[in-house]
This record gives structure tokens, sequence and C-alpha cells, in this order.
């Protein structure tokens, strides 16, 4: 469903991405771990058509993200960092607009909406003008539009950012529903939200993947069983209770 290969991206003398290779498969949910700067949204806006690459490709359902830009990301639903959204705009508006861009229309249209606002539980701000919500509002907003069209794939870049512990619960048991018929990449700097919803977990540094097995497999490799000591100490350098990790 997702194919990475040879990823590379520069800012001047800077390597923010460097030769990343992954493959993300139907039903998996994927944490995306990294300190800050490690390359994690750089690699999600290329992953998504946001940025292009300067070396490397990215397939979605089989579309090159490049030279199929719009079939890939007919199949995709993206939640960037800051949800950005027209702030004069309603929840209400903001939706409709969106599914004119995804070429919805009539039934389909009010029936995908309806969808959306229930999962993310926006039914009491649907009038209100986006810019006057609090920030987890904004941020089930763009969750909203992510998943409006009912995508393959879903690409989310801190989805619990500024939510409430009920709204968390709320949105990671929306992606576990999710999770059965779409393939879903998530990042985050929460690595219980890792634990409760992924069923891998992948650990990039400096642009590089370091890490890439599932949550449990991960934080066994420490002594003392913690999914944050493995992330310490492959980020970091750092040794963790009796010693590194194998």
């Amino acid at each position: 469903m997702i194919e990475i290969q040879n990823l590379t991206k520069r800012f001047g003398p800077v390597a923010a991405v460097t030769d990343l290779s992954l493959i993300v498969r139907p039903g998996e949910v994927l944490g995306f771990l990294g300190p800050n700067g490690a390359g994690k949204s750089t690699t999600m806006k290329m992953a998504t058509g946001y940025l292009a690459p300067d070396q490397g490709s990215v397939r979605i359902c089989g579309h090159d993200i490049v030279s199929d830009t719009i079939a890939a990301q007919k199949r995709l639903g993206y939640l960037p960092e800051g949800a950005p959204a027209y702030g004069e705009m309603t929840p209400r508006q903001f939706l409709h607009f969106i599914t004119g861009i995804r070429e919805l229309s009539g039934a389909a249209a009010r029936t995908a909406t309806e969808r959306a606002i229930a999962g993310t539980e926006l039914q009491g701000v649907l009038d209100q003008p986006i810019e006057t919500l609090s920030k987890g509002f904004r941020r089930r907003v763009g969750l909203a539009q992510a998943i409006l069209h009912d995508p393959d794939v879903l690409i989310l870049d801190e989805p619990t950012d500024g939510l409430d512990p009920n709204q968390k619960h709320a949105v990671r048991g929306l992606i576990r529903g999710m999770a059965k018929d779409k393939t879903i990449i998530i990042s985050t700097h929460l690595l219980e939200e890792v634990e409760a919803i992924c069923t891998r977990a992948v650990i990039i540094d400096q642009g590089r993947i370091v890490a890439d097995a599932t949550p449990a497999a991960l934080a066994g490799r420490t002594p003392s069983g913690r999914l944050d000591d493995i992330f310490r100490q492959l980020t970091t350098g750092d040794t963790v209770a009796s010693g590194a990790a194998a």
C-alpha cells in the first residue's frame, strides 16, 4: 500500500532524510517515531506529494506520488502538522468544500460528511468559525477532512496533538476501528499511543531508520521492557539499566 524506496531530501547543507526505504502493508498501523528534527514530517510530506524528494520514490497503492500524483492522492488521507484550514469557514463549510475537492456530491457527499463528523465528534462546533475553535477541535477538523473520502491509506502527523485525555481515547478508538481495512502511518511523540494502537514501530534518527519492529519487540530489547528506554537509547546513544540493547 505504501512503498518508499531510497528517499532522500536535503535543505541546503542539511540532510533531512537519507536513503530511507519502507514498505507498509494493508492492515498495518505504523508508529513513526523520532526526536525533533529526525525527519519524520519531511518524510510524510514527501510520501503525500507535498514535497518532492531529491532522490528516491514513493508509491501509494501502486501509483507514483510524483509522476501519478492525482491517482495516488485519491487513495490517500493526510493530516499534516498543524492541520491548516480556512479559519473563516465553519467545520460544516470546510468539510463541504473538501467533498468538492474529493469529487463527492449528492448523497455520497452527505454520507461521507456525516461519517467524518460522527467519527471525530464535531457535532457541537459545526457552525462556529474554525479560527475560534480550541486547538483540540481544530485538530479534529483536520482529521475529519483526512478520513472524509474513506481512503485506503492514512498518513497522520500527531493526530492527537492538543486533545484532552477523553478526546485522545476517542481518536485512538477511531484509528483502531479503521485499521482493519486501511494502511495507517502515525507520527507521534507519545510512546503510550504507539503501544495502544500501533502494530509496528519505526524509529528514525538524523533521517535514517534505526529500528523497525513491533512495539513489544522493541520494548523487549531493554532490561526494563520499556519502549521509552529503547527510544532514548537509539536516538541519543544512552544506555539504560544494566546495559545496551541487543
